[in-house]
Order: structure tokens, then C-alpha cells, then sequence
């Protein structure tokens, strides 16, 4: 089993990723801003811990000792460009610290393409006020990609994700466009995300790439 640490559990992809990563076996860390506000995440296997993704030193101290990291953060209250820039760059710096190669993230699905080159948040009838948040979260690619880490951006469908649904634990993976719909396809939800995401920090399957997952 595989000692894993997750930045950003306390939001609903993390919480679903620590579950998940739990109930397969794996040792936890689970890091969030502020400890006290996610009591309830500490549990058998998950040590809770407080850290600043956006500080390479705060990364590297709460990463040593760790196979893989996976990444779930989500913020509204920052700029997004400035914040996952920030977030991406101390990421790789503290991971490489720390000596951990694996980083998992989640991507958001606008940035996936629906033409060759073309980005959702490209499209023409993509809403104005929401490209900002897609193309500033996205910034991290570059990042990534300049960087000695072994990464994946696992990117669910350009939709609001089921927080509700139940695990089936099956998705479909591809490249890096928007997965072509399926007759009965219903929405993707967090918890299967959160197989996809455990699946590639355990038992990595894509490298140094964006990769989309959606519902069976």
C-alpha cells in the first residue's frame, strides 16, 4: 500500500480522494488550511495536518515520507491565475524537496478541448465571466510541464459534478478533449473521480499529461 498526501481535503473532491485512498488501504495525510474546520477528517489511517499549498516550504515539510501527492484545491476567494500559478510552483518546488516524483491533480473541464486546439473556455458561447477562472486554473499545466515531476491532470467533464451519487467505480478515460457522451450517460460524479485520481497516484497509468475521465 502506498503513503499518500492529499492537498486540499477538505473540499469535495479531497474528502471523496482521502475516502477513497482509506478504504483501499493506503496511509493518508490530509492537509487543509485550518485543522480545527476538518475535524472529522481524521480517522484511522489519515493523519490531519495544516499546511499552505501556495508555500514550497509548508509542501515539503508535509510531503516528506510520501509516495504520490494529489492535489484537490479549489479556491473562488483568490485570483485564479495568481493562485494555482502560485500553488503549481510551490507544488513542484516542495514536492522535489521532499523527494516525491507522483502528482495527481484535478483539472477543470472547460479547459479540455471540443476542437483540436480550441478549449471550451474558447468556445463562442462559453460564458464571458467564467473564462477568467477556467484559464487561470489551467495555468498550472505549464508549470507542471516545466518541472521534473511525473504529473497527470485528471479532468472530469466540463459540468457541475454529482456530490450525492454513489461510488460505481468505473469511469472512462481519453486524451486531452471533452469524452464524447454516451446513450444513458448520467452526471460524472466526485466520488468516481476520486477512483481516477487514487487509481493514478497508486498505480500511475498516464505521465507528464492531461488526461479527461467521464461516466461509463
Amino acid at each position: 500500500m502506498a503513503k499518500l498526501i492529499v492537498f486540499g481535503a477538505g473540499g469535495k473532491a479531497g474528502r471523496r480522494v482521502v475516502a477513497e485512498a482509506v478504504t483501499r488501504g493506503h496511509e493518508v495525510t490530509a492537509v487543509v488550511r485550518d485543522p480545527a474546520k476538518h475535524a472529522d477528517l481524521q480517522q484511522a489511517g489519515v493523519r490531519l495536518v495544516a499546511g499552505d499549498v501556495t508555500e514550497v516550504k509548508s509542501v515539503a515539510a508535509a510531503a516528506a515520507g510520501h509516495d504520490a501527492a494529489l492535489s484537490t484545491v479549489f479556491r473562488l476567494d483568490a485570483d485564479p491565475a495568481e493562485f494555482y500559478t502560485a500553488a503549481a510552483k510551490a507544488l513542484a518546488a516542495g514536492l522535489a524537496e521532499a523527494g516525491v516524483e507522483r502528482l495527481v491533480t484535478v483539472g477543470v473541464g472547460t479547459a479540455l478541448e471540443v476542437a483540436p486546439g480550441v478549449a471550451v473556455h474558447d468556445s463562442a458561447e462559453f460564458p464571458a465571466e467564467y473564462r477568467s477562472f477556467s484559464v487561470g486554473h489551467s495555468s498550472e499545466i505549464a508549470v507542471f510541464d516545466g518541472s521534473g515531476l511525473d504529473w497527470a491532470v485528471v479532468t472530469p467533464p466540463p459540468a457541475v459534478l454529482d456530490d450525492k451519487a454513489e461510488r460505481t467505480g468505473n469511469y472512462r478515460s481519453g486524451g486531452t478533449s471533452v469524452l464524447p457522451a454516451q446513450d444513458g450517460d448520467a452526471v460524472f460524479s466526485y466520488a468516481d473521480l476520486a477512483v481516477a485520481l487514487v487509481d493514478e497516484a497508486a498505480d500511475p497509468k498516464h505521465h507528464r499529461e492531461v488526461v479527461a475521465v467521464s461516466g461509463v
